[in-house]
């Protein structure tokens, strides 16, 4: 597909950078806007059809003094759009014939087994549904950082509801849980893992952690505005115990993921640190039907068993944050009938805490990936998101 070179000023003097196939002039066109209108700081865009990159983004500020640009190879923490990856992950070995993703946990991690989980099942991890959202006993942000204090703590742990009736969202324990799965079975964390038969693969641009030699290329987070003090309140009072442990127990925010700790730390489900480009490619996988770039990483089958549902409901943990049912099949969230990630019921994907995201569509061969700094006070379906995501369905 032809493409044509960008080095536009938008209004307000925000650089934006790239390339972009004429077709898809209406997600240049949101992606600028989002810097207009939507206080967009600095942010980066890609979108890939049929393997092929159409949208190549990038513009704004790297910090919040506006004092560093945002580059092609700028990256930046995706918090909750590296789960995504890691369940990628997790299929590649289920493909592999190393993981039934139906078997207990306990037969790769025997420790597991404690306090009543020996019949929960590595499918359940993957959907949310383990009911171990967050530690029953108080968990620093410095232990959350030892793997094997964390992993050690979930295998001791009873879970805080019947594991498979119900998905509350796992907001930091998934990754751990997860992530101890693939290290059982293939000798390796997640971050190595991934960086090995994913992300290496494909290019680079995307870690679990923040490797030293990418210290001079990352964006500094910057907070949402602070919700009103009586606002802020309540939504704390009406959390349900299970949703109280899953969202501080510990907790984390900007002012964290800033800091030399977290990114040197492997926190799968959060500290993921990419390129919307990266994004797009891992995303790309599953819309190619496990192809992308001339290599195949799962069969079709394997795609189709990432957006097996467990059945909608509402989610223990995001309800109060989130409106009416979600569904999420095996590892990432379907669009379903609220169309969170375009029109395609069975399109799917992952958004991060603040704004980020990546989609994947196989029926149109559509990937794309969505990241940013300005952290937005959505827990998920920014505005920024869902005007690029319109955009692109616009064009196709």
């Amino acid at each position: 597909m032809s493409t044509h070179e960008t080095r536009q000023t938008p209004r307000a003097d925000v650089p934006v950078h790239g390339h972009c196939d004429p077709r898809f002039g209406a997600v240049r066109e949101a992606f600028e806007e989002n810097f207009r209108t939507r206080g967009e700081l600095g942010a980066a865009l890609a979108v890939t059809v049929a393997g092929q990159t159409v949208v190549d983004l990038w513009g704004g500020w790297a910090d919040p003094a506006r004092t560093r640009p945002w580059e092609r190879d700028t990256v930046v923490n995706v918090w909750s759009t590296t789960k995504g990856v890691v369940a990628l992950g997790a299929h590649l070995l289920a493909d592999r014939g190393l993981l039934d993703l139906d078997a207990p946990v306990a037969a790769y991690w025997p420790e597991f087994a404690a306090a009543g989980k020996e019949k929960v099942l590595v499918r359940h991890l993957l959907s949310h549904r383990a009911g171990l959202s967050g530690l029953r006993e108080p968990h620093s942000l410095e232990q959350l950082y030892d793997w094997d204090l964390t992993t050690g703590r979930l295998a001791a742990m009873a879970p805080w509801w019947e594991p498979g009736t119900r998905s509350g969202y796992h907001v930091l324990t998934y990754g751990f849980l997860v992530g101890e799965v693939i290290r059982r079975v293939s000798g390796l964390r997640p971050g190595a893992f991934l960086e090995r038969e994913l992300a290496g693969p494909l290019g680079g641009g995307f870690t679990v952690g923040l490797p030293a030699r990418d210290a001079g290329r990352v964006a500094e987070l910057v907070p949402a505005p602070a919700r009103p003090a009586a606002e802020q309140a309540a939504f704390s009072a009406g959390l349900s115990p299970v949703a109280r442990a899953a969202l501080a127990n510990p907790a984390a925010g900007p002012a964290q993921a800033n800091s030399a700790d977290w990114r040197a730390a492997e926190i799968p489900a959060a500290n993921g640190h990419g390129t919307a480009r990266a994004v797009a490619a891992l995303y790309g996988v599953l819309a190619g039907r496990g192809a992308f770039g001339g290599r195949r990483f799962l069969s079709p089958r394997a795609v189709e068993r990432v957006r097996e549902s467990e059945g909608p409901g509402r989610d223990l943990v995001l309800g109060a944050a989130l409106e009416g049912e979600t569904e999420i099949g095996l590892g990432l969230w379907l669009s379903g009938p609220r169309g969170l990630y375009g029109p395609n019921p069975r399109a799917f994907g992952h958004d991060g805490f603040g704004g980020s995201c990546g989609l994947a569509d196989p029926e149109a061969g559509v990937s794309l990936g969505y990241v940013m700094n300005r952290m937005g006070s959505r827990i998920a379906d920014d505005p920024r998101k869902t005007a690029l995501v319109d955009a692109l369905y616009r064009a196709l």
